[in-house]
């Protein structure tokens, strides 16, 4: 008798979760390549437009925690499909702004729908990839994001010449609400509700990460959360991680507009090459840590060592990049930094999966609203430090970031679970 070969419908979910987050990247990056057109139309200066920056960042982290919750207690089906539409809709509304204060409305409410975007997707995961495929899915995942920011400035740029800088927002926020429409329809929030997976499919999932019960919503065990040390050092790493990666997101556009002198069509195509590298150091930085952990059985140090030495990598470049006298050598160490810094992503979204089971999505949110605090003082004040004292500051304080980070990853055990099995299944 002949085995049955699984079928690999989880691969097909995590590519639906990669176009997912390429889009929460993509519509994030449209304001950075329209900055210099929305500040000549509306004269709005740099500091005010760093607030109008922030603002999406506040929002994305004060939702966070709300977001993950939303994912743990309803379901990653509806409530991706719901989150998504509604940022989408905000997204497209930047389009009508016509002052300062309507810009920070529209960017503050459309962050609180995005908030929720990874912890849930991250939850839409736990029960779908095995744990050896955990490292490279966060990678891959954080690769498209990256990917869809890289994509999006020499496209939002050409946009720009040919309809002006509203145009891209109508056009972002009609893509992401396809996609949620696509994602209702196909995803299910556990592989054996899914009429495609096979039983063999079934038998290797649940193998691999327990068999789940269905009709339980869990009460989320905050408490237990954050009384856990992994997940404090955990939330302030990725503040040193979401401070350094919001300038090169909001920023780095306007840095070779105005520091570099490149006019609109170089900005978009220089500003892209960074994220290209990033997109890179995204994939390669999960796949490694994947490897190590099979090579080795040594989880701990898989994580950590991947980790540990992007964080290092991302130093080395960053400082360089400042100092060139070219744009071009500029950018090249940029993507040296960037590449270095997305080495850690996959490694880091790996943690919540490792250590917090079917409550990944709550703990990953509790990370990534302390990265997006981070983010959100980075993109608001960067603004005034540069008008108070050049474009220089702002790069080595993400440099020195980026080795504080490093110490602390230094700290993270992925094999110090938060929960027993018995409560990690009970959903």
């Amino acid at each position: 008798m002949q085995t049955q070969r699984p079928t690999r419908i989880r691969h097909i979910v995590l590519w639906l979760t990669v176009a997912a987050y390429m889009i929460t990247y993509m519509d994030r990056v449209v304001i950075s390549s329209a900055v210099p057109s929305i500040q000549k139309e509306l004269n709005i200066d740099t500091p005010a437009m760093g607030v109008i920056l922030g603002a999406f960042r506040w929002g994305y982290s004060l939702f966070q925690i709300p977001g993950g919750w939303l994912g743990d207690w309803f379901g990653p089906r509806k409530a991706l499909t719901w989150i998504v539409i509604w940022w989408s809709v905000f997204t497209s509304l930047t389009a009508v702004s016509w002052n300062m204060s309507s810009m920070i409305a529209a960017r503050f409410l459309f962050g609180a729908g995005e908030a929720g975007a990874f912890p849930i997707a991250t939850r839409s995961l736990s029960r779908w990839m095995l744990p050896t495929e955990r490292g490279y899915a966060q990678g891959i995942t954080h690769a498209g994001s990256r990917l869809g920011s890289a994509l999006t400035p020499p496209i939002v740029v050409a946009m720009i010449g040919l309809w002006g800088w509203r145009a891209p927002f109508w056009a972002f926020g009609a893509l992401g609400i396809l996609w949620a429409l696509l994602w209702y329809w196909y995803y299910r929030d556990t592989p054996g509700e899914h009429s495609s997976v096979n039983q063999a499919e079934l038998d290797l999932i649940h193998g691999a990460v327990g068999k789940p019960k269905t009709g339980v919503r869990p009460s989320i065990p905050w408490g237990r959360i954050f009384s856990s040390p992994t997940v404090w050092t955990l939330c302030c790493m990725y503040f040193f991680y979401g401070y350094c990666l919001a300038i090169y997101m909001d920023w780095f556009p306007k840095y070779l507009n105005e520091a570099r002198s490149l006019d609109l069509k170089k900005m978009g195509f220089y500003a892209a090459l960074p994220l290209l590298a990033g997109t890179v150091g995204d994939f390669f930085g999960g796949w490694l840590s994947d490897r190590v952990a099979h090579n080795t059985g040594n989880l701990k140090l898989a994580r950590w060592s991947v980790a540990v030495a992007g964080f290092l990598i991302a130093a080395a470049g960053i400082v360089p990049g400042m100092l060139a006298e070219s744009a071009e050598a500029c950018v090249a160490f940029t993507c040296i930094g960037l590449f270095g810094l997305e080495m850690t992503v996959g490694v880091s979204w790996a943690i919540p999966l490792d250590i917090g089971g079917d409550f990944a999505g709550s703990v990953s949110a509790a990370m990534n609203m302390c990265g997006n605090i981070g983010g959100a003082i980075s993109s608001t004040s960067l603004g005034f430090l540069v008008k108070a004292y050049g474009w220089n500051i702002p790069f080595l304080v993400a440099a020195a970031g980026c080795v504080i980070a490093a110490v602390l990853f230094s700290r993270i055990d992925a094999t110090r679970k938060i929960f027993p099995q018995e409560v990690q299944h009970a959903n």
